[in-house]
């Protein structure tokens, strides 16, 4: 082999070597700052691991809904169809949360099967319109002329 050829060979194992490895490096530092997701049946099955960060999502159970009256603390359920899985949370509920609508729970998986949560993020349809634009669309559609908008 060429000498040319040989450094060239030598440069790029190492600058593989070398790229590999810090990527290892960020992925191990990253490891506990990710959030996996699971879904409620994958928390039935025990798949799910405890006292780690994780992420659930699925409908909220109507009915489920039960507030504490002397704080913030919410119980609910949410679904996949499949099962179902109890969530604690203690803070203020987004507006957009309802009964029978997507949410995203970021928490722990206490040892009990409840998911204490400490961000709940509600979820809606492409559709969704602020109910300020609905009332000035419904305003602007009794124009004169009888356009619909």
């Amino acid at each position: 082999m060429h000498p040319a050829r040989k450094q060239r060979l030598v440069l790029v194992i190492v600058l593989v070597a070398l790229s590999s490895a810090a990527i290892g490096f960020v992925t191990y530092a990253m490891r506990n700052n990710m959030d996996y997701f699971y879904a409620p049946s994958a928390f039935a099955a025990g798949e799910v691991p405890f006292e780690k960060r994780i992420r659930a999502g699925g409908c909220v159970v109507p009915g489920s809904i039960a507030r504490a009256a002397d704080s913030l603390d919410v119980r609910f359920a949410i679904t996949d169809g499949r099962a179902e899985l109890e969530v604690v949370f203690d803070k203020i509920l987004p507006d957009l949360f309802a009964e029978g609508e997507a949410a995203v729970i970021t928490g722990q998986l206490s040892r009990d099967g409840t998911l204490r949560a400490d961000q709940v993020l509600a979820k809606h349809d492409e559709n969704y319109t602020p109910p300020e634009v609905a009332e000035s669309m419904t305003a602007e559609a009794s124009c004169a002329d009888g356009a619909k908008i």
